[in-house]
């Protein structure tokens, strides 16, 4: 560098101050852009030469050129983060640079990039004309362009573009806060929170980021794994973070002091919450955190916060909810030991059928989503009108008389009408309103030949329908009162064989792949566990 240049650097110290927090030397980070588009080969020499070694906050030049406005504009569509645009009026049109002008500003909406006019020919398009219709930020003769003077406009320029992308970025992180963070609050379970989360963490900072989010219970617990994402993806297997992992002090240190840690290229968010729980998330962005990152990562902590109190207070309803149905189901059971948990197993072969036939394309204007997460809970109240059957007919061994017959199904009407006063108190699609579904038509023929209103095909709810192959199927592989269990495959054999009668065709196909599918690998995962759900 010249000694001019080392000059201007020592008096101009002034346009860096800002206390300009100095990074680390360790942290990586990207230069400035900017794009110098000029007709003039020698203009460009001469700008490198003189920029050469610029830096503002630690950050050198990264120089673009182009030799024409159209040049200047591709370039421009392939790096819109670009921070300056030196920018000479007459090229290969004599207004090529302000027609560049117009189309940044408005076809690429890029109102961030500092734009300076160089020309060589002022009275072509006179300062005062330009600086009024176009939204530039400087005009300059290329003849009062020295190295000093080229240095404090750059300068300047990338000052005022770097406080334009702060206020930006404030915008759009706050805007990602409010919008993704809603989101967390419709989630439903740790796993999709922890995703969201880290994913919400790199809309926040507009870049794509390696992290782990682990929840601590209890001030001696090691911390537990919920998510992972980048090169940090295989830690989502671990149940708990392995103290080996060179990432473990750092997460158990921002546990330990309560506070975040804030390092070059690794940071670690503390976010406590109301209901008593500890999460540390941690990741690598790839350059050093500016304050208005933190600032925002600090909102973005205590809508977390929120987010996940409401979310153990969903699962806990949630919890309360299946144990009170549960124990509701119950009570058409507990007379009769020989059902074992019977209403168990039907919730679970109902909800892998109906996400089997939706996996298959079936239906898909009945197995919604909503559908999907409440059919195997509705399931399990499908003979809850079975408490007002009397003994002498629930437990008969052999055949019912016409007269017990009767009797018998008027469990469906019970348990339907039980149910339909329950869920008018709700709104909308809920388990209550499944199952009296369920109740009522579990007992139906496809051929229109069952019971209680003898209904056919598709007047038949579809969570009747599936219910009705996984409640036989069951009975069938179980001791009851009149039967001893049947094999496996004399059951399976039954319900093929009644495809298109007793039972819906598509339901029984795809029950009987899922049990093709998981009745090995389902037998031998539960096999000799008290209280699990088996075959």
């Amino acid at each position: 560098m010249s000694s001019t240049q080392n000059s201007t650097d020592s008096n101009q110290d002034w346009l860096l101050d800002d206390s300009a927090e100095q990074p680390s030397p360790k942290a990586l980070l990207a230069p400035w852009r900017v794009l110098i588009v000029d007709d003039e080969p020698d203009v460009h020499k001469v700008t490198r030469l003189s920029l050469r070694d610029i830096q503002y906050k630690g950050r050198g030049l990264e120089l673009l050129h182009a030799y024409s406005g159209e040049e200047g504009f591709s370039l421009l569509q392939r790096y819109p983060d670009t921070a300056l645009v030196l920018l000479d009026v007459v090229m290969e049109t004599e207004n090529a640079g302000l027609v560049l002008v117009r189309r940044i500003r408005e076809e690429l909406s890029n109102n961030l990039v500092r734009i300076v006019l160089r020309t060589g020919q002022p009275g072509q398009a006179p300062e005062q004309e330009v600086i009024l219709a176009y939204d530039i930020n400087d005009y300059k003769a290329k003849t009062e362009l020295s190295i000093q003077r080229l240095y404090t406009t750059v300068i300047a320029s990338l000052r005022a573009h770097e406080s334009l992308l702060s206020i930006d970025r404030s915008r759009q992180g706050l805007s990602q806060i409010l919008a993704g963070s809603s989101n967390l609050y419709q989630l439903h379970s740790l796993r999709e929170f922890a995703s969201g989360v880290l994913a919400l963490v790199g809309a926040v900072l507009d870049v794509g980021t390696h992290g782990i989010l682990c929840l601590r219970e209890g001030a001696s617990g090691a911390p537990q794994v919920l998510g992972a994402t980048g090169r940090f993806a295989e830690l989502e297997r671990q149940a708990r973070l392995d103290p080996a992992n060179p990432i473990y002090p750092q997460i158990q240190q921002a546990f330990k002091t309560r506070g975040s840690l804030h390092q070059p290229l690794h940071e670690v968010l503390y976010i406590p919450t109301h209901g008593n729980h500890e999460f540390a998330l941690y990741f690598t962005p790839p350059w050093p955190l500016t304050e208005v990152d933190k600032a925002l990562l600090e909102v973005f902590c205590s809508r977390i916060s929120s987010a996940f109190d409401n979310l153990n207070h969903h699962l806990q309803m949630a919890r309360a909810q299946e144990a009170t149905v549960v124990a509701l189901a119950d009570l058409a059971e507990f007379r009769d030991n020989e059902t074992g948990e019977h209403v168990l197993r039907v919730r679970h072969w109902t909800d892998r059928t109906a996400r089997h036939l939706a996996a298959q394309g079936h239906y898909p204007e009945q197995l919604t989503p909503r559908f999907l997460d409440l059919v195997g809970m509705a399931s399990i109240l499908h003979d809850v009108g079975k408490v007002a059957t009397p003994d002498i007919v629930l437990f008969k061994p052999g055949q019912h008389d016409p007269a017990q017959q009767q009797v018998m199904r008027q469990h469906a009407i019970i348990g339907a009408t039980i149910l339909e006063r329950a869920a008018r108190m709700v709104d909308g699609q809920s388990y209550l309103s499944l199952g009296a579904e369920i109740a009522s038509g579990h007992h139906e023929h496809y051929d229109g030949k069952g019971y209680p209103a003898a209904l056919s095909g598709a007047a038949i709810p579809l969570s009747a329908r599936i219910v009705t192959v996984v409640d036989v199927f069951d009975a069938l592989l179980h001791k009851r009162p009149y039967k001893e269990p049947w094999p496996l495959e004399q059951a399976l054999a039954y319900i093929r064989e009644r495809a298109g009668s007793q039972f819906d065709p598509l339901v029984v196909a795809a029950f009987l792949e899922v049990v093709d599918n998981e009745y090995q690998a389902y037998s031998q995962a539960h096999a000799g566990q008290a209280g699990a759900v088996a075959l």
